[in-house]
């Protein structure tokens, strides 16, 4: 499963899904893009779009999407909030 580890996140999150492809936006050259186009430019190479940011679902018309997004809601995007938050075997 291929994981796309969204900008408002610190990078090294990635390295808490383990077992999971997983790149950051500005990795695969998707920096600084609005929500919409930014999942445009991941369908069909990223399975799912990691983020914090809980109002994308009311941003984004999924319908249709080949795409899925995984909201970690925490109260910061500090690592040491977000860690506990995900329970990865």
């Amino acid at each position: 499963m291929r994981l796309l580890i969204d900008e408002c996140l610190p990078r090294k999150i990635k390295f808490l899904f383990s077992g999971y492809d997983c790149t950051t936006v500005r990795e695969a050259g998707f920096g600084s893009k609005e929500n919409g186009e930014l999942l445009a430019l991941a369908e069909g190479t990223f399975d799912v779009l990691v983020t914090i940011d809980k109002n994308i679902r009311y941003q984004q018309n999924m319908a249709g999407r080949d795409i899925s997004i995984l909201i970690i809601r925490t109260r910061t995007n500090d690592l040491s909030d977000i860690e506990p938050r995900l329970r990865l075997p």
